[in-house]
Formats: C-alpha cells, structure tokens, sequence
C-alpha cells in the first residue's frame, strides 16, 4: 500500500515535467529539421553553448547576485513597512479612518506608473530599483496583515476576554497567531511581486548591473541565444524563491501549529 502511495507520489511529482521536455524536443527537432531560415531562431545547442559561457563568466555573477541583493533588499524593506502599517491598519479603527481611504487608492495606482517619479526622484541607479521594489512588496503584505488580523475568529477573542486578557496581550497571545496564514500569503506574494519587479527595474532604470540588463544586452545585439538564457535564468530564480518561500511558510506553520485547509 506504503509502495503503491509513493509510486503514485513520484509519478505526479515528475508529470511537471512532461511540457518542459516536450517543448525542447520539439524546438530541438525544429532546429535540426531547419523548420525556420531565420537568423534569430537558435537550437538549443546555441543556448546551451552559450549558458556554459556565462555561467562559467565572471560577468554573469555578478549580473545575478546584482539582481538578488536589489531584490532581496527591496523585500525586506517592503515587507518591514507592509507589516507596520498591516498591523496598524487591522488593529486601530481610528489609524484605519485616517489612512485607509489614502492606502486604498495607493494600491489601485499601477507600480509601473511610479517609474518616472521614481526616476525623478532617485536617479537610475540601485537607490530608485530598491524603492520601486519596495513598493512591489508593500502593498501585498499591507493588505494580508491587515485582512488577517481584522478576520479573527471572534471566539479566539472571546476566550481572551473571558480569562482577562490585556490589549497587548491579545495581539501577542491570540490575534498575531490567529492572522499567522494570513500573513505568510503576504509575505509570499511580495517575495514573488519583487522578483518580477526586479526585471521590470532593470528593463525601465537601465543602470548598473543585473540579469535584466544580460536580456537588454542580447536584444540590442539579436542575440535571441542570450536572450533565451536570461528568460530561463529568471525563471529558475523564481522558482528557486518560490520554493522557499514554500518552505519557510510550511517550517513557520508547524512552528505555531497552524493548520491551513
């Protein structure tokens, strides 16, 4: 039974895997079958060749670690704000008249449309793709932290009121944890909204060193083998925080012994 299970487990783990090996069999068949004349259709061959250039370049380094340190440090400071004011937001009704009315039509403006306040404001360089990726990660946390804490089950409330809880000792003991779910989704979709804003920075702020300006760089020179390389790296970046994210949030919940549906 035990064998049957993991044989079935395996079996969906490695199905994610049928579109991506299809794919490149059929451009790798494409390629050599000479499907297409045009000059800026690569085999994958040429990817591959070129992949093993960068990746054993140190230009490629440090275009990615340039990406990550923009990322990461636009996150934590996003997040650090977001969960700020989410918790001031779902906690005070009298901050949530002032503020809320101004954040809720912050949110509906488009990030993209930051950009050229942004640039304005901070130059090109890594100071303006870190504010603009601080906005990327506020307004998902704001919005889950608040939800979560505002969502309480009002029985948890309940029981502390009845053994005589203080303010502050309901937000620590019973609100915080209760709006815990709530919170790792936040924090989740601003580790993703970064990362695709990192891309976006580097494409719109072109300054400096990244994986953005490695795919601005193939495109200016037709280089589609390049090209297609950044597309998979980032792709593999994202994936790679994804998982994490995945299991921070999955290590946090068994920490407080949360249970999600």
């Amino acid at each position: 039974m035990s064998a049957a299970l993991s044989s079935g487990s395996s079996s969906h783990r490695y199905r994610g895997w049928v579109l991506p090996i299809s794919v490149i069999a059929l451009w790798w068949l494409a390629s050599n079958q000479g499907w297409s004349e045009s000059g800026l259709f690569v085999s994958p061959e040429k990817v591959a060749a070129t992949a093993w250039d960068q990746i054993t370049s140190d230009k490629f380094w440090r275009a990615i670690s340039a990406s990550l340190a923009r990322n990461l440090s636009g996150f934590f400071i996003g997040t650090a704000l977001g969960l700020v004011l989410g918790c001031l937001l779902g906690l005070s009704r009298h901050f949530e008249r002032l503020v809320g009315p101004s954040f809720n039509t912050f949110k509906q403006i488009s990030l993209f449309a930051w950009i050229p306040l942004i640039s304005v404001w901070f130059g090109l360089g890594d100071v303006a793709k870190v504010v603009f990726l601080s906005l990327a990660a506020l307004v998902p946390v704001v919005v889950n932290t608040c939800d979560g804490l505002r969502n309480v089950p009002p029985n948890l409330l309940e029981v502390a009121r009845v053994y005589g809880f203080t303010r502050w000792q309901t937000i620590i003991g019973v609100m915080l944890p209760a709006a815990l779910p709530s919170i790792f989704t936040g924090l989740y979709l601003a580790l993703v909204y970064s990362w695709l804003a990192t891309i976006g920075a580097e494409y719109l702020l072109v300054s400096g060193e990244g994986i953005g300006n490695t795919l601005i760089d193939g495109s200016e020179h037709f280089m589609m083998d390049l090209v297609l390389f950044g597309m998979v790296v980032i792709g593999l970046v994202g994936w790679g925080l994804n998982a994490l994210a995945r299991t921070l949030e999955r290590r946090m919940q068994r920490l407080y012994g949360i249970t999600t549906n």
